[in-house]
């Protein structure tokens, strides 16, 4: 048997034991969360050898559809209390907070919104894009910034209701709105936010906690498990923060 063919056994051995190792997780992930999750996700999938398949979408939609059966492994939430739920009612565990989302209000427009936010009482506004608070953390969190400033009911005929933070980003973006309530990492690139934009002050909504839940489906399987490890990792924390997130 000469050496080269030994080598290839050995290199067709090699290939073979990876892909028998090699698995899939299929994960619904917030909306808001796009950006940074590919980019992990490319980095998971190189350092692992598994593969990750990605649906994004509005929390409350992926709430309905896993407990309707939907074959997700795991939940990356825009919020904490959706995995609690399902911790208690769909046989999901291993909880933890991934990542602290923060609200902004946001133009493509320079100088359009001001750093303070009062924007939003000058009577300027013809229309206003936010997520659906029924089923949108970041919907529900700009309701209660509005409330807070006693100009909900003011404005609320001029909402432009999105079905998840993405969608709302994107009515802004495409002109369809003016301004909106999006994700801060939905708009920062290098660090900067293009156009102008008003941080809204956390004492104004309820935290933004975002937790991830390994669901009942992903439960002992070795690519779920492995991502949610992964996930707790200082080089995803790094990640995640330069999207503008807390963690």
């Amino acid at each position: 048997m000469t050496t080269r063919f030994l080598v290839l056994a050995l290199l067709a051995s090699l290939l073979w034991w990876s892909a028998a190792r090699a698995d899939e997780v299929t994960v619904a992930i917030a909306a808001n969360f796009t950006a940074p999750m590919q980019k992990i996700a490319a980095e998971f999938e190189k350092e692992s050898g598994h593969r990750v398949v990605a649906s994004y979408g509005a929390t409350g939609k992926f709430s309905a559809q896993i407990r309707n059966g939907a074959p997700f492994e795991i939940l990356l939430s825009a919020d904490e209390e959706t995995p609690r739920k399902l911790i208690r009612e769909a046989g999901a565990g291993n909880r933890f907070t991934y990542a602290i989302g923060k609200l902004v209000l946001w133009s493509p427009r320079a100088a359009f919104v001001d750093g303070a936010g009062d924007v939003l009482r000058q009577g300027r506004i013809e229309n206003l894009s936010l997520a659906n608070p029924k089923l949108a953390p970041y919907g529900a969190a700009a309701v209660q910034a509005l409330q807070a400033l006693a100009v909900h009911d003011a404005l609320q005929p001029r909402f432009v209701t999105a079905e998840n933070i993405s969608q709302a980003q994107q009515f802004v973006a495409s002109g369809n709105a003016q301004l909106g309530f999006v994700s801060l990492s939905q708009v920062l690139k290098d660090g900067r936010i293009e156009g102008s934009a008003w941080m809204v002050p956390a004492n104004l909504y309820r935290p933004i906690r975002q937790d991830a839940v390994i669901l009942e489906k992903g439960r002992g399987k070795p690519a779920a498990e492995s991502l949610m490890k992964y996930l707790k990792s200082e080089k995803v924390r790094a990640i995640i923060k330069s999207y503008g997130y807390d963690c």
